[in-house]
């Protein structure tokens, strides 16, 4: 052996440490990223004949690129495929595959089958035969979510809505994509509550890519999270009472995406005018049923908009122990205004964030986006939202991506960012190995 050879080992030693160094914080990161719930996920995927062939491809990409950001395993999500038109095929058990690259390679050999439309009967199938034990799913229990996404471009032939209403009932959650000529009416009729979370449409199928992001969300949820969550209301005159309603409904919309219970997700509403009102404070309501009737009970106040001394109320009193915040959770602000603060903001706003408080600024109307930029939480992008129309707040609803869990073992950031910091880190590692590369020859060339 030269003496190079020596030299060279161990540099490439060196170098093969760093990497391991290197691959172990990407694993690192992937194990603190979105840990999902475990779930048995069921397509149903429309292939009859008003769907060309190469529209049905799209939806097989669709069904593949939203699988990749799944955490695919036996005691993790398992993935089921039904092809419907007059009659159905499973084409894809819950307990066939357990791998991403085994699902998406059974996806690829897909086939349409070019019939008619019997949309029923294809949730009658999945209900009774897709996701039950025979077929891979896993016994009823809290811990597995059991969900339908639905791929349509057409009438059905036959009737939906009660059968979609027995599949809700059994559990199940449904998810309705509508695509180009399809029916919205059926839609609603499948999917499951709230409906503005659980249907979509797209133009054509060329689009139906653009959803992939919000179901690989609609998975990422964080297990053993707890977090104190208090909303802070705008009962001002200018809202008006029939706008105070459509905001009532906003904020059951946010409360039906949290995981509400006593170790896990508190709700606190505090309204404020000219003066501050506390509807109820974190830990009186414990599940979603009894805090969604509260906030329908909340009583508007009307009067003047002061936002300033509402989030002093925030921070000195929401989130102590005496109105039922526990020590060591994550405390997430969301603040509703439709004007002008009366009062000053910035101290109040500059504490919350001092003090950890996670902020959301929600404005509409005649809301001052720069009041919500002071208030929101870096990124300010991420957390502050503006809408013109109430009637729009739906919408803000979907996009507030409440991160409601904190440091290891979840830290509930998108795929999509973790991917980034998957990337960052190979790139870092490649120019660490071109780096060494160099300094190897450099010194073959000493040596030599």
């Amino acid at each position: 052996m030269t003496p190079i050879q020596p030299l060279f080992l161990l540099l490439l030693g060196l170098i093969g440490a760093q990497a391991n160094l290197d691959l172990r914080t990407a694993a690192a990161m992937a194990a603190g990223l979105c840990k999902a719930r475990p779930t048995d996920l069921v397509f149903i995927i429309d292939s009859s004949r008003s769907v060309r062939p190469s529209e049905f491809e799209q939806v097989k990409v669709f069904l593949a690129k939203v699988i990749e950001g799944l955490n695919v395993g036996p005691s993790a999500t398992r993935v089921g495929v039904v092809n419907y038109a007059s009659r159905v095929k499973n084409e894809v058990s819950l307990k066939t595959h357990r791998t991403k690259a085994g699902l998406i390679k059974a996806v690829t050999k897909i086939e349409p089958l070019s019939t008619g439309t019997m949309t029923g009967l294809a949730i009658q199938f999945a209900m009774n035969v897709a996701f039950s034990e025979a077929e891979g799913a896993r016994a009823k229990s809290s811990d597995v979510g059991k969900v339908a996404i639905i791929v349509t471009d057409g009438r059905p032939q036959d009737n939906v809505k009660d059968i979609a209403q027995r599949a809700r009932d059994a559990g199940i959650e449904i998810f309705a994509i509508g695509v180009g000529r399809v029916d919205m009416n059926t839609l609603r009729q499948m999917a499951s509550d709230p409906l503005d979370d659980h249907v979509d449409y797209v133009e054509s199928y060329s689009v139906i890519e653009k959803l992939t992001k919000k179901f690989q969300e609609a998975f990422c949820a964080c297990s053993n999270s707890a977090t104190d969550v208090v909303f802070l209301i705008d009962g001002s005159k200018s809202v008006r009472p029939e706008n105070f309603e459509l905001v009532k409904k906003w904020i059951n919309q946010i409360i039906d995406k949290l995981d509400v219970s006593e170790s896990k997700a508190h709700v606190g509403l505090v309204q404020y005018s000219s003066t501050v009102k506390p509807e109820f404070p974190l830990g009186r309501y414990n599940n979603k049923k009894d805090l969604k009737e509260a906030v329908k009970k909340m009583d508007y106040l009307e009067r003047g908009t002061m936002t300033g001394q509402a989030l002093r109320y925030l921070v000195e009193n929401s989130f102590s122990l005496g109105q039922g915040a526990r020590p060591g959770v994550t405390k997430v602000g969301i603040v509703f205004t439709d004007g002008r603060s009366q009062d000053y903001i910035g101290e109040a706003a500059k504490k919350a964030k001092e003090n950890g408080f996670k902020m959301y600024a929600v404005g509409v109307g005649n809301a001052v986006e720069d009041e919500l930029k002071e208030i929101a939480s870096e990124p300010t992008g991420e957390h502050y939202f503006y809408t013109a129309d109430f009637k729009a707040m739906s919408q803000i609803a979907k996009k507030l991506q409440i991160n409601v869990c904190n440091g290891d073992p979840c830290e509930c950031d998108s795929l999509v960012k973790f991917q980034k910091k998957v990337e960052a880190a190979l790139q870092a590692l490649t120019k660490k190995l071109e780096s060494m590369s160099k300094r190897i020859a450099l010194l073959e060339n000493k040596i030599v």
